[in-house]
């Protein structure tokens, strides 16, 4: 999928940086072995092996059991003992919202009854002080028995004097009660902002509590803020922050790509106190704002794209919302709404300007686009860039690249643009996407095969929040097409699956590729960082049905163990 000729680069700065003297050394003592493995390398020139040696945070050697003997020095090196168990790349989330977690989030993912939203936000009131603010979300009203949007009518009877705000899995709809709409000063006289709707009681004309897109900026939720020390506010802040990490490590996720950015302060903070245990590629929101293009140039300078931890990374904007919103922008309307085409989040001229502008500047870019008008547009623009401003490996983005016309996915690799997806949007959305859009557009739905066959460079990630971070999952999507609780049959649009080594490839090497650093990441090789994942079962065997089963035993990042599953050897 990625081009070979670049790869084939083994990163030898990377193999001498790390241990000083390593090519001199007739017999290098490596920190870390792993052996008696199935060592999955996603190299083409060594696709497979039984042994890993690392010494720093680099891979010293990809080979047989009996050649990494040479590597080993007791009381000096540290040995895992594999049993035969699968060792793949560490997963790379290429399209990610990582912050810190918050105990005190309502997460309502998968519930099938609306009613639960009154029960979890009662209890969290019963915990609040009045004005303090509630928050959580991850509904999904397609998942609930009678499928109809949530209302304010939900909450409002157990939070009468607290704002609510419970976003959709999607993060493009919230829903709020009334005592948010009436702070807001919204009535049914509000008219919708442009990009964004209000939604409103198709009798009386009221809100709803529903606001999706750009309508969430009318919100106003006045909350009462935690009163706490600097020095408890800090130790709070970096608990939070630990206990994203850990989820991570835990999950394999060895280096993430945030969008539309992060808290360079945070992740540098915790470099310089040893306790990073993932590599981080941190951008920030697409802008025309020449005093933030300012700032973009610095860090760029700061965190720049040689370093190994923490560098700038992509811009990101959007052009649309999403299918569960009924807000992605398509060509046709929606079957389940005639009167709507979906939420531009600009006019196409003014979008166009800003892309030319930051390409221009040499800043990588990535737009989030779901229908197939949107990702025309994306598309439209970048090949204005190279007009404009001549082709280079700007290595340009589309975040999640959902449903996609024909004509336009030969376009991708015209243009040297990455599709950036996220395989278990297919498996959620599927079971609403035909109802919106029909079955014929639909092909063009999630078409990794179809892109790949194109010559179209792909990069997984999950979205987290929005669908979980785990791997495994995106793994079983990607290769089954199959709702989470199994189904008969081939699967959606079976012949757009993938075999789970090709899965593991656009997860590793494909992510790595979309930030530049195919080089030294996304490949079990000599000379590359070493970060590697254990897992307890064989995913290459097992049914593609049973994945989601498997267990992370060890994630290794930088040739350290960062996580090790309590009874795993």
């Amino acid at each position: 999928m990625v081009n070979r000729l670049t790869i084939k680069r083994t990163a030898l700065c990377l193999l001498l940086a790390s241990g000083g003297a390593l090519s001199r050394d007739r017999n290098p003592i490596a920190d870390l072995v792993i052996k008696n493995a199935k060592v999955i390398t996603i190299d083409n020139d060594n696709p497979r092996a039984q042994a890993i040696a690392f010494r720093g945070e680099i891979i010293l050697a990809v080979t047989s059991n009996e050649s990494a003997e040479k590597y080993v020095k007791e009381g000096v090196s540290t040995i895992i003992d594999a049993r035969g168990r699968l060792v793949v790349p560490g997963f790379n989330d290429a399209h990610i919202h990582f912050s810190s977690i918050d105990p005190d989030y309502i997460d309502l993912r998968y519930i099938t009854d609306s009613s639960v939203i009154t029960t979890k936000v009662k209890e969290a009131i019963a915990r609040a002080r009045p004005g303090e603010l509630i928050r959580g979300g991850r509904w999904e009203h397609e998942m609930f028995t009678d499928k109809q949007w949530p209302t304010k009518e939900l909450i409002d009877s157990v939070a009468p004097n607290n704002p609510v705000a419970l976003t959709r899995a999607d993060g493009h709809s919230v829903l709020v009660n009334s005592y948010v709409i009436g702070n807001s000063g919204i009535t049914k006289e509000t008219a919708d902002p442009f990009g964004g709707e209000i939604q409103r009681n198709p009798i009386t004309g009221e809100p709803t509590g529903i606001f999706k897109e750009k309508a969430k900026g009318l919100l106003k939720y006045a909350a009462k803020p935690v009163r706490l020390t600097p020095k408890e506010q800090q130790e709070r802040l970096m608990r939070r922050w630990q206990a994203a990490f850990d989820l991570a490590a835990r999950s394999g996720v060895t280096s993430i790509q945030l969008a539309p950015g992060g808290d360079f302060e945070i992740f540098q903070k915790f470099k310089d106190m040893g306790k990073l245990t993932l590599r981080a590629y941190i951008g920030g929101p697409l802008t025309v704002d020449k005093q933030k293009m300012r700032r973009y140039a610095e860090l760029k300078k700061e965190y720049p794209k040689d370093g190994n931890w923490i560098r700038f990374g992509y811009i990101k904007g959007f052009i649309d919302g999403t299918l569960g919103s009924g807000t992605a922008l398509f060509f046709e309307p929606y079957l389940d709404a005639p009167e709507k085409t979906g939420l531009p989040q600009m006019p196409y001229e003014k979008f166009e300007r800003m892309v030319v502008d930051m390409d221009k500047a040499g800043f990588q870019i990535g737009i989030h686009a779901i229908g197939d008008k949107a990702n025309s547009w994306v598309l439209d623009a970048y090949e204005a860039a190279q007009r404009s401003n001549g082709r280079r490996q700007s290595r340009h983005r589309i975040e999640h690249a959902q449903v996609l016309c024909d004509a336009d996915i030969s376009r991708f690799a015209c243009l040297g643009v990455i599709a950036s997806m996220q395989p278990t949007h297919c498996i959620t959305d599927k079971r609403f996407a035909e109802k919106r859009i029909g079955r014929q557009r639909c092909r063009g739905a999630y078409a990794w095969q179809r892109l790949l066959d194109a010559d179209a460079m792909i990069a997984f990630g999950t979205d987290y929040p929005v669908e979980p971070i785990c791997p495994l999952e995106g793994l079983y999507a990607a290769v089954t097409r199959k709702d989470r609780a199994g189904e008969p049959g081939e699967g959606w649009f079976g012949d757009q699956k993938l075999s789970t080594e090709k899965a593991i490839e656009l997860y590793t090497l494909g992510s790595a590729y979309a930030e530049f650093t195919e080089d030294r990441k996304g490949m079990i090789k000599q000379g590359y960082l070493g970060d590697v994942v254990i897992f307890s079962h064989d995913l290459m065997t097992m049914p593609p049905d049973k994945i989601m089963s498997a267990k992370v035993d060890f994630t290794i990042v930088g040739g350290e163990i960062v996580y090790k599953r309590e009874g795993a050897e």
